[in-house]
């Protein structure tokens, strides 16, 4: 069974600030990314812990700065980018991952390493952590060959992808998990006496009902984060023309990067110009404004292998206090109703069009905004899930 990463922050001290751990990740803040988010917040509790960080990471492509914590360093190597500047694509993950290792062979011995995704850089880390005797945390932010069957990947490559990533998991002391369905698909996996749920969230420092808005005229629904072939946010591109009949004067836009981004965009030119916009990556607190704005969030989930995944963008929109019409199945529909956050829908594009107008026909209510906000600040705080991640992480050092 998994374990909960429960109990006080209290980590046994060694020298003037206690435990070293070691970040491995491509990833990490400035850039405007879940993961960012979602390490960025770890790093913070594990400081808040008294612990020694150390983040091995890239050069972002933002010039927008980050301020560590005291206790945090956060070293940073150039690595090759796609053209909407994301680290994504296997020969991009290896010009992070080989120059990863020896780093990690010169690095002064960690006590515990965490390592995020690809699965190519939990090998590394496992082989490295191996040669040197240091355990290793393994963050299941994503099951990357699950989702990989869920595009429809080659079986050749989708069996070599299950391979890297159970070796990368394997010799892990400790798997923090995202959710109960990612602990569940790990204790299939055999994995499940390692791991430890630690949840989701947003930041909600950031994320929030009141700042700066976004101003722009008309009826807006906003799509925030990663577009990929596993969320298949083109159902909203297809349900605009039912929508544009009763609501002319509505537009969709779209705020991030993501695999299936061009596909989306020549599904966009069929319709009217301006119906449909794209925007590249954007700092969080400008992503805030759009929500803050927003009529209507809208989010996705493809139903299939990986409909288990849960789109964090649902929390970010009702921090801001904006509706959400959800299409899918998985634990984001049982949410969305559960929590009163807007309106859940199968994936299906004449069932997202009903939802839609049925949310842009009631008259807004600033009550219910709050209502939305209280919630996610309840209960999708990212600060309470890094600081069950940074017990789960620490636990195994205390535990060896």
């Amino acid at each position: 069974m998994s374990t909960s990463a429960g109990g006080p922050l209290r980590p046994r001290r060694r020298g003037p600030r206690g435990f070293r751990v070691i970040l491995a990740s491509r990833i990490f803040a400035p850039e405007p990314a879940a993961a960012s988010f979602r390490l960025k917040a770890l790093v913070e509790a594990l400081a808040e812990a008294n612990a020694d960080v150390t983040v091995l990471t890239t050069t972002p492509p933002t010039t927008n700065g980050y301020r560590p914590p005291a206790g945090v360093r956060v070293r940073r190597w150039p690595a090759l980018r796609d053209k909407s500047g994301y680290v994504r694509g296997y020969v991009p993950y290896l010009s992070f991952d080989l120059p990863l290792a020896l780093r990690l062979l010169l690095a002064r011995r960690p006590d515990v390493v965490v390592v995020e995704p690809p699965p190519t850089t939990g090998a590394v880390v496992r082989v490295v952590c191996a040669l040197r005797r240091i355990p290793y945390v393994y963050y299941a932010a994503d099951l990357w060959s699950d989702a990989a069957r869920a595009a429809g990947m080659h079986p050749l490559v989708h069996k070599a992808l299950r391979w890297l990533e159970r070796f990368a998991m394997g010799g892990a002391r400790t798997l923090l998990s995202v959710s109960d369905q990612v602990t569940e698909r790990l204790t299939a996996w055999s994995l499940g006496e390692r791991t430890a749920t630690v949840g989701n969230g947003i930041d909600t420092s950031v994320f929030t009902l009141h700042g700066p808005v976004q101003e722009v005229a008309g009826r807006v629904l906003v799509y925030a984060g990663t577009a990929s072939e596993v969320h298949g946010a083109g159902i909203f591109v297809d349900a605009m023309p039912d929508v544009l009949a009763q609501f002319p004067d509505a537009h969709l836009v779209f705020i991030g990067h993501g695999a299936e981004i061009g596909q989306l965009q020549q599904a966009a030119a069929q319709l009217p110009a301006g119906v449909v916009t794209f925007l590249p990556r954007q700092e969080p607190a400008i992503v805030a404004a759009w929500l803050r704005r927003a009529d209507i969030s809208v989010a996705s989930v493809r139903p299939g292998e990986y409909g288990f995944a849960f789109p964090s963008k649902i929390y970010a929109a009702a921090a801001c206090g904006a509706p959400v019409v959800y299409a899918g199945s998985g634990p984001a529909r049982t949410l969305v109703r559960e929590a009163k956050l807007g309106a859940a829908v199968p994936y299906d594009p004449r069932a997202v069009a009903v939802a839609i107008k049925a949310a842009l026909s009631q008259t807004a209510r600033p009550e219910d905004r709050e209502r939305r906000a209280t919630w996610a600040a309840t209960h999708a705080s990212l600060r309470e899930t890094g600081r069950r991640a940074a017990r789960g992480s620490l636990r195994t050092v205390t535990a060896r």
